[in-house]
């Protein structure tokens, strides 16, 4: 619509506005009265009531709400429908963005145009006057019906009704786990048929491999190695392992190796009625297994009907090796990663990957998993040259990406530069298991506990039977006091490994928090005579929590048993933090002497740790231990020092461990307003307490640790439980 066309409307309505003014005005005397009417017509402000009037002749109101109710009813229906039809989301955000757009262009076209019984007509082509009455027009022919407004009030209703429809859905989708896609997928643990049982480290590297092709692809949903592991290479009850896993399909295989030949059998199964939907036996060299590989996870790709990229196809093909020797070695050293613990085994994993990168330097693969396993292992200037040489070879090879992260998050405790890095993975590797737990775990050092929760159910959806997992989710519940959904992830673990203690070790710090010490002295007695260093610290603690006496000479029987050595990170599992609960144990028996005697022995055996301790564990137990032997300087130096070493606002997931040493340490040493000090910020925020579950209300009133501040009016208000 020309500008010009609009100003002549606008014009021919000031006119109009005008007249109808002298027409309705009284007639007055010459003089005043006329210098009024002439400065009035003048002053004609936009703004006047006629201004609206007009706006209400012309039907912009009417437009105005029917295109607001209207709109919201399409953005309903993109927003509820198009996910039915796995519309992307962009279209979604096109819909609402062109509405926006489109509301001030409606509202002009409503100025500029009236719709007449002749037709659509520019407003200025339609006579406002009816010469035989000198009334509005449109006052005489307004439509008797109020046709818009019944449209408003259905167009409304459907708005409702789509809104309540979603929610319904998206409650159903949330609830029904029996809605499990058709390209979704486990890789059971190929069976070796090698007649040199050795060779089962060729069986599991294939079915891994194999496996992480198929991970590359995004139109899959494919279950990590961590939970299939639990399972046979050919079991019977298929349609229940599904539904355990959440997949449509069921892939099985077997490998056999002699020599330098390998015969694969793979199979895809349609696990609802056990059918074959593809099965084929690959008879090659050792120097062709990449391309079997290759083959078998294009094959199960296009009998899923899986959509692949140009990327993806590309990925599918790679060969990480020309030399079979190498990739030998990378098997074996892989094999010992797969294990369900696997960082217990980083000694023959190391050696037989650097034997890998030795016989082929340009191997990016085994570099990228090298990285990792030294990372963990705290070999972090190892860990960064293999990262950055996988990194050289292959800049977007995912594995690389992640051990770059890894390096990252574990060597230097740089958490932002860590997801960076970890996203830059997950696009390469977009059904990776571990990449999303690897950024629930960064997420949960920054604080960002919603996101970390995300990112732990996107990767149990993919891998939902990683105990680890499943155990790290259960300690993010826990430090934000949300312990019904704690125990429900100690159940998860408990059905898959009954016996696990961590989880019952967990079960029992919840039941501490919660302060039903009957209910935590059940679950520790399910463990019999376990020696877990771990276990024997929480039932001297469950002992102390009950005011009486320890089991002593067990602990004593312990303790003689550990050995003396020990990596400054595993400190605590360690001797020293287990005589650390022995002399807390003597002191609550009474025994002052014995007491004093063992935290002098414990602080000997901790001391030659100190500048070694990257992980702030020494830190934390020799500032107990000086508490125990009444060196406030020492105790108070220690537990500060630990503070700022990993101040919470670096650390949202083990700074606060630092701030509940403080808190003890100054409990202990009469310094009130410290402990006040710590305490209220403890209790304010998620954490995980070194010694207990973390303190909550219940917890503060029944540890011995805080008798010193029983009668401070502060703390007893700390020590009631807030409505929930």
């Amino acid at each position: 619509m020309p500008l010009w066309s609009i100003s002549r409307g606008v014009n021919r309505w000031l006119l109009f506005s005008r007249s109808i003014t002298r027409i309705s005005k009284p007639i007055a005397s010459p003089g005043a009265g006329d210098f009024e009417l002439s400065r009035s017509d003048r002053q004609l402000p936009v703004a006047s009531p006629n201004f609206f009037a007009e706006l209400k002749r012309r039907n912009v109101y009417k437009v105005a709400v029917a295109y607001a109710v209207v709109g919201w009813l399409l953005v309903q229906v993109a927003t509820q429908v198009f996910p039915f039809f796995e519309i992307p989301n962009w279209a979604v955000r096109l819909i609402v963005l062109l509405i926006v757009i489109g509301f001030p262009i409606a509202l002009v076209l409503a100025w500029a145009f009236e719709l007449t019984p002749e037709g659509l007509k520019r407003t200025e082509d339609v006579d406002p006057f009816d010469s035989r009455s000198g009334q509005v027009l449109a006052a005489q022919t307004r439509t008797k019906s109020h046709a818009w407004i019944y449209v408003a009030i259905v167009a409304a209703l459907l708005s409702i009704s789509l809104f309540l429809l979603g929610r319904f859905t998206a409650s159903t989708k949330q609830n029904g786990a029996t809605a499990v896609t058709e390209k979704s997928i486990a890789v059971l643990p190929f069976e070796n048929r090698s007649e040199d049982k050795a060779n089962a480290y060729f069986a599991d590297g294939i079915q891994d491999e194999i496996l992480t092709r198929l991970a590359k692809i995004a139109d899959l949903k494919v279950i990590s190695r961590t939970s299939t592991q639990h399972y046979k290479s050919a079991p019977e009850n298929l349609s229940e392992i599904a539904r355990q896993l959440g997949v449509a399909h069921i892939v099985e295989g077997s490998v056999q190796k002699s020599g330098d030949s390998v015969r694969v059998n793979v199979q895809l199964i349609k696990a609802a009625n056990d059918s074959h939907l593809w099965a084929d036996t690959y008879d090659r060299k050792l120097t062709d297994i990449f391309s079997v590989e290759s083959e078998i996870a294009t094959a199960i790709a296009e009998s899923l009907q899986a959509k692949l990229t140009h990327r993806e196809e590309r990925a599918l093909a790679v060969k990480p090796t020309n030399n079979p020797e190498a990739y030998d070695a990378y098997l074996r050293g892989l094999a010992y990663t797969l294990k369900s613990a696997p960082w217990e085994h980083t000694s023959p994993a190391q050696k037989y990957l650097k034997d890998a990168v030795r016989l082929d330097p340009e191997f990016a693969l085994c570099w990228a998993l090298l990285s990792r396993v030294d990372a963990e292992d705290a070999v972090c200037e190892e860990a960064r040259q293999a990262a950055e040489t996988a990194l050289t070879l292959q800049p977007n090879l995912s594995e690389a990406l992640h051990a770059k992260g890894n390096y990252y998050y574990h060597c230097l405790k740089d958490y932002d530069t860590a997801v960076r890095y970890f996203e830059q993975a997950r696009q390469f590797l977009p059904t990776s298991s571990l990449i999303h737990e690897s950024l629930a775990y960064v997420a949960r050092r920054r604080g960002q506990w919603d996101q970390s929760e995300a990112y732990f159910n996107e990767a149990e959806r993919l891998d939902p039977s990683n105990v680890t997992m499943l155990s790290q989710h259960a300690i993010s519940y826990v430090m934000l006091h949300r312990f019904p959904e704690a125990l429900r992830k100690c159940d998860q673990v408990l059905n898959i490994i009954p016996d696990d203690v961590f989880n019952i070790l967990l079960k029992v710090r919840i039941a501490q928090a919660e302060g039903d010490l009957p209910r935590a002295s059940a679950l520790l007695a399910q463990l019999h005579q376990n020696d877990n260093v771990n276990g024997v610290a929480i039932q001297v603690y469950q002992a102390i929590l009950e005011r009486r006496p320890a089991d002593i000479p067990r602990v004593k029987e312990i303790l003689a048993n550990l050995p003396m050595q020990f990596e400054p990170n595993e400190a605590l599992n360690s001797a020293p933090v287990l005589r650390f609960w022995l002399g807390w144990a003597q002191e609550a028996a009474g025994d002052h002497a014995a007491a004093q005697e063992t935290w002098r022995q414990a602080r000997s055996e901790l001391e030659p740790f100190l500048k070694e301790d990257s992980g702030n564990y020494v830190t934390r137990c020799l500032a107990l231990t000086n508490m125990g032997l009444g060196d406030k300087e020492a105790a108070f130096e220690l537990a500060e020092r630990a503070m700022t070493k990993v101040p919470i606002e670096k650390d949202a997931f083990q700074g606060p461990e630092m701030i509940e040493i403080l808190a003890r340490v100054a409990a202990q040493m009469g310094e009130p307003d410290r402990a006040i000090t710590a305490l209220e910020k403890l209790l304010s925020i998620p954490h995980w307490a070194l010694l207990s579950a973390p303190l909550t209300p219940a917890l503060l009133r029944l540890d011995p640790m805080f008798d010193p501040l029983r009668n401070d009016p502060r703390f007893q208000k700390l020590c009631e439980e807030k409505p929930k």
